[in-house]
């Protein structure tokens, strides 16, 4: 599965949007890293870090919203597994965002009300990369995204509001890694 996400993903980012590029690819290989905790479920895993940014390709942007717009192209044009579809649409506390936008009746109609398995996992992997692909500290995460989109922007208040529970997570995802050590 994480080999064809890879070329999915590839195929829309890679030439329209290379940073974005270059943040996924870094999404992925923290994704790998998680394999020793994750057994069976690291190939789900890194498949959901290959294309939880997906909806932002220009090609298929919607609704705006890229967590929606990309589980709904997984969905519907792919067919993809229901759980890896409901983790793009989940990923880094989405409803969150999707409240601020007006769209979490369409997030919860479709992909449900609650995140779904190794939701924790990917947000770990989304919050500890930068935007150009490099591993970072959560804090320095946060607070990048805070600052790119400065303070009146409806992505700094879901951002805000969700920063004790991408913190929590990352930090749970941490501490499970350095239980295996």
């Amino acid at each position: 599965m994480a080999t064809w996400a890879r070329e999915v993903a590839r195929q829309h980012l890679e030439s329209t949007l290379p940073r974005r590029w270059a943040h996924t690819r870094g999404v992925a290989r923290q994704a790998r890293s998680l394999a020793p905790i994750l057994g069976d479920r690291a190939d789900l895993l890194e498949a959901a870090a290959w294309l939880h940014d997906v909806g932002y390709a220009p090609d298929l942007a919607v609704t705006g919203f890229h967590p929606l717009d990309g589980a709904r192209y997984l969905r519907n044009v792919h067919k993809a597994d229901d759980h890896l579809c409901r983790l793009v649409a989940h990923h880094s506390c989405a409803l969150v965002e999707a409240r601020e936008r007006g769209l979490a009746d369409d997030l919860v109609s479709e992909f449900g009300s609650e995140p779904p398995e190794l939701t924790e996992a990917l947000i770990y992997c989304d919050m500890t990369t930068s935007p150009d692909g490099m591993e970072l500290p959560v804090e320095e995460r946060l607070s990048e995204i805070l600052s790119r989109y400065g303070e009146e922007h409806l992505v700094t208040r879901a951002i805000t509001t969700s920063s004790p529970l991408l913190i929590g997570a990352v930090h749970r995802v941490q501490e499970a890694l350095m239980a295996r050590d």
